[in-house]
């Protein structure tokens, strides 16, 4: 007795085609575009040197408990150990320095 199985053959296609890898491609793309745009905007505003100078002697001030003064352009600026500030170019409650600047 003799057995035939048939023609059976199977087809095996191992690999990627192209439209499969502009997809993917694509979709990186867009992965890292969008990946740039949020890692570089969590960078810090710049400060100017006055706001920085400000926000180091009302530290100091409050730190030391102690009056702490400093001069910015031409204009003396006092800030209270309590956090105030007397002088231009801040806010006199909270010794903020003014965005206007």
């Amino acid at each position: 007795m003799k057995r035939s199985y048939g023609c059976a053959t199977r087809r095996t296609d191992s690999g990627v085609t192209l439209i499969e890898l502009l997809v993917v491609l694509v979709l990186l793309g867009l992965l890292l575009g969008v990946s740039g745009l949020a890692i570089g905007s969590l960078a810090s505003p710049r400060e100017s040197q006055r706001v920085r100078m400000l926000l180091a002697t009302r530290a100091a001030a409050i730190r030391t408990g102690t009056v702490a003064s400093v001069r910015v352009d031409s204009a003396l600026v006092r800030f209270l150990p309590d956090g105030r500030a007397l002088g231009p170019g801040v806010d006199p409650l909270t010794g903020a320095p003014d965005a206007a600047r």
